[in-house]
C-alpha cells in the first residue's frame, strides 16, 4: 500500500508533475499547473500556420501561409457565412471566426481544423456583440471582449467565452473597465491583455487584462504609450506588440506596466489581420487611405526580440480590410 503525502508549500516555477485524473504531464508556471503540449505547429503542419479571415465589403475568403518562413499567402476556404469585422483565435487545431457583419449584425461563430485546408463550419452564436471586438485563447478557453452591436453608439464592455474543443454558444465571461471597441488583444497562457480601443469620440489608451482561469472583470495592466484603436495585437508568451495606423508598443506581458514605443510598420494602415508565431508577429491586409491603393495584401512581419521596423514577408492572394488573424502557435499557447 502506497501514500500519497501533500507537497509542503507552492512548488518553485518549471517543476513537472504527472496529472493522474488527466492522464498529463503538467508544468508549474509560477501560478497554476499547465499542460504540457504533446504536439507542435511543426508536428501539425510543418511550421507555425497562420489564417486571415473575412473581408470588406462582405466576404467568406480564407487564407493561410507559414508564419515561419516568408512568401505569399495561400487560399484556405470560406468562412460559413460572408461578413467582415470578425475577431478570431485558436487552440492548436482548431482555429474560430466570431461575429462582424453581413452588413446586418451577426451572431456566428465558426471554427476550422487549421493543419487541413477547408471550408469553416458552425460552431455556435454569441451572445453579446457582434462586430468589432477582440479575442484571445490560452488553448482551452477564447475569450471575446468588447465590440459594438448594433451600431457604433451601442459600443459596449462585456465579454464572452467559449471552450474550443466544443461547440455551443457563447456563454458570460465578464466586464472591460471600460466600453470599448476595435481594441487590440495579446496574451500569455495564463492572461489576456485587451489595448486601446474606441469609445466615440475618444481614443482609448487603456490597457486591461482577464486572467484565463477565472471568470470575472477585468483589472487595470498599464497604459499604451498613445492612445490606439482598429489595429492590431500579436505576441508570444512573454512579449506582444500593439500597432496603430503608423507604429506600435511593445509590452511585456507577465509585470503590469506600459507600453513603450518602438517603430513603425512597413506601409502605414489599419483593419488588418495579426498573427504570431514564437518569434515573430505578422500583420497582413489592410486599409491605407493615403495610398493610391487603399486596400492591400501586404503581409509584414517582425521579431519579438527585435525593435525594428517591420519587414515585407509577402502578399495574401487578395486584398484584405476589416478581417481577422489567428494561429496555431502564437502567445496563448505558449
Amino acid at each position: 500500500m502506497s501514500t500519497e503525502y501533500q507537497a509542503i508549500g507552492n512548488p518553485p516555477a518549471g517543476s513537472i508533475r504527472f496529472n493522474t485524473d488527466s492522464s498529463k504531464m503538467e508544468i508549474y508556471n509560477g501560478e497554476q499547473w499547465w499542460e504540457i503540449d504533446a504536439t507542435s505547429p511543426e508536428l501539425q503542419t510543418g511550421g507555425t500556420r497562420g489564417l486571415v479571415g473575412s473581408n470588406y465589403p462582405v466576404s467568406n475568403d480564407i487564407d493561410f501561409m507559414n508564419l515561419d518562413t516568408t512568401g505569399n499567402a495561400t487560399d484556405f476556404g470560406n468562412l460559413s457565412v460572408s461578413r467582415y469585422g470578425v475577431s478570431s483565435s485558436s487552440s492548436r487545431t482548431r482555429g474560430i471566426f466570431l461575429g462582424g457583419e453581413t452588413p446586418s449584425v451577426s451572431d456566428v461563430i465558426d471554427f476550422v481544423t487549421i493543419a487541413s485546408q477547408g471550408d469553416a463550419t458552425d460552431f455556435g452564436n454569441i451572445s453579446y456583440n457582434g462586430h468589432y471586438s477582440t479575442s484571445w485563447s490560452d488553448g482551452v478557453r477564447l475569450v471575446k471582449a468588447g465590440g459594438e452591436a448594433p451600431s457604433p453608439a451601442y459600443t459596449i464592455n462585456s465579454a464572452e467565452y467559449i471552450t474550443i474543443a466544443s461547440t455551443g454558444d457563447a456563454q458570460d465571461f465578464g466586464d472591460l473597465t471600460e466600453k470599448r471597441r476595435r481594441a487590440m488583444a495579446i496574451g500569455s497562457p495564463t492572461r489576456m491583455l485587451i489595448c486601446g480601443g474606441d469609445s466615440s469620440p475618444a481614443t482609448k489608451d487603456t490597457i486591461d487584462f482577464f486572467t484565463f482561469s477565472t471568470q470575472g472583470n477585468a483589472a487595470d495592466f498599464g497604459n499604451l504609450s498613445e492612445g490606439k484603436h482598429t489595429g492590431g495585437g500579436s505576441s508570444n508568451a512573454v512579449t506582444g506588440f500593439v500597432s496603430d495606423p503608423t507604429d506600435y508598443d511593445r509590452i511585456t506581458i507577465a509585470t503590469l506596466g506600459n507600453g513603450v514605443s518602438i517603430a513603425d510598420l512597413s506601409s502605414a494602415r489599419t483593419s488588418f489581420a495579426s498573427m504570431s508565431s514564437r518569434t515573430r508577429a505578422v500583420f497582413a491586409g489592410g486599409y491605407s487611405p493615403s495610398s493610391p491603393n487603399p486596400v492591400t495584401n501586404i503581409i509584414d512581419y517582425q521579431q519579438f526580440t527585435s525593435g525594428g521596423n517591420f519587414i515585407d514577408f509577402g502578399d495574401l492572394s487578395t486584398t484584405f480590410r476589416n478581417t481577422s488573424g489567428l494561429s496555431n502557435g502564437h502567445g496563448g499557447l505558449g
